[in-house]
């Protein structure tokens, strides 16, 4: 029998201040920059969760010295040229991250090793990533079903390569940079929709030469890049849940303090202030290339809008709780150009839906999104988390509202990016 979580309130107001855990995002790529890296890195802010902790545990095994005390993270490298070639297979846990990253970084290396992955991330397509890095003359096989995990990485001489994105993806586009960073030549990448930019940011943190023309990054290859420090702002995507919790319940206002607000990922503040919330950001300031700043979020009668275009890599992480908070506004929201959705750790589309309409959403799927009706009453109901945290987590915040409890299967996938998520909750509750 599946763990299971209870979540009930009654009648609950939002009120306080919140830290969120670091950015999931920014943690991977400290540690993988900082191993890359010659020399020592300090990381303050590290995100604990298991996606980040399966990233450090890779590099251990690859012979970096990576030291660990709550938050604060010491890489000590020499450097990728020196890594030693893996006793055991590189296991990503449930990270599409780290799984689709270290393809590029491990492609260009001076080891062989197999790279495995959770049940669910197993069955997550790795063809976008081996298809570029192919073309660069990685060596990547499979001996199971192509292009899924477990693929073995023969560590191979690269050449540069100048890569037209065909789909808007941060880890697409960062594998293959980090794969022209060992490349002969310069890597060009070039995106149609700009998505999120922190490994670009990294590298130059770093000390790596990075171009950038239009929507063209170039890089030259056989650049070294040095040890530095890192401070790693709060996840806004771990913040959307309770952003929604605060937009979504009566007489609620909270702030986060301390939130990451690099414009790759705002998003979310974007269509929170379309559909009328009232948003004010507080103490803006900027830190090693990433913006970053407090956010009051305050209840407000919410409006239908419409979610789709350069928007999507902006809050890809955080449509399943948007979801949410249409049920919620009055009319119909409508969510397009969402396909991406359907590769996430889940078919979050139709997980999106299938859960919320247990609860007496009235939701229709599309190709590419969802078509979604409000405001409707939720009632309560038992849901499935798909061993998705993102999922998992709306699940949490849509029990805030429902009628009566909201039961949730197999909770524990929250630690994945959250792992204080229920405790933070609980902190924010009023009554």
């Amino acid at each position: 029998m599946s763990q299971q979580k209870t979540v009930s309130f009654e009648r609950p107001v939002l009120r306080g201040t919140l830290q969120v855990p670091g950015d999931k995002s920014i943690s991977h790529r400290a540690v993988m920059l900082g191993s890359i890296a010659k020399g020592k890195t300090t990381i303050a802010g590290f995100l604990d969760g298991e996606d980040c902790l399966s990233t450090i545990e890779m590099f251990r095994k690859l012979g970096v010295k990576i030291t660990r005390e709550g938050t604060d993270v010491v890489v000590e490298s020499p450097g990728i040229a020196n890594w030693q070639t893996p006793t055991e297979a590189l296991d990503a846990g449930n990270s599409g991250t780290t799984a689709r990253l270290m393809l590029g970084i491990l492609s260009g290396s001076s080891v062989t090793s197999e790279m495995c992955g959770d049940q669910y991330l197993s069955k997550r397509p790795m063809k976008r990533v081996t298809d570029p890095l192919g073309l660069m003359g990685a060596n990547i096989t499979s001996e199971g079903q192509a292009d899924y995990l477990p693929l073995t990485i023969k560590g191979a001489t690269l050449q540069a390569i100048d890569y037209d994105m065909p789909v808007a993806s941060a880890q697409v586009k960062s594998a293959v940079l980090l794969a022209g960073l060992q490349a002969q030549g310069v890597t060009s990448v070039t995106e149609q929709v700009v998505s999120r930019d922190h490994t670009e940011r990294m590298l130059m943190q770093f000390g790596a030469n990075v171009k950038q023309s239009g929507k063209t990054i170039y890089l030259q290859g056989g650049q070294q890049l040095t040890g530095t420090d890192v401070v790693v702002p709060g996840d806004i995507s771990s913040a959307a849940f309770f952003m929604v919790a605060a937009a979504m319940v009566e007489g609620s206002n909270v702030t986060f303090e301390k939130v990451g607000l690099n414009q790759t990922r705002t998003g979310i503040l974007d269509v929170l202030e379309s559909m009328g919330v009232h948003i004010n950001i507080l103490d803006e300031q900027g830190l090693s290339g990433e913006r970053y700043g407090s956010v009051q979020i305050k209840h407000s009668e919410l409006r239908a809008t419409e979610i789709g275009g350069d928007l999507i890599p902006r809050l890809i992480d955080e449509l399943p709780v948007l979801a949410l908070l249409a049920t919620q506004a009055e009319g119909q929201t409508v969510i397009k150009d969402a396909e991406e959705l359907r590769v996430k750790e889940t078919d979050r589309i139709e997980a999106v839906a299938t859960e919320l309409r247990k609860l007496g959403a009235i939701i229709e799927t599309t190709e590419d999104g969802m078509i979604i009706t409000g405001p409707i009453p939720l009632t309560g109901g038992t849901l499935q988390s798909y061993g998705d945290h993102r999922i998992g987590m709306m699940a949490a915040i849509a029990g805030l509202i429902t009628s009566d409890p909201v039961h949730i299967d197999n909770p524990s996938c929250i630690a994945i990016s959250y792992p204080h998520f229920f405790e933070d909750l609980s902190s924010l509750v009023k009554h």
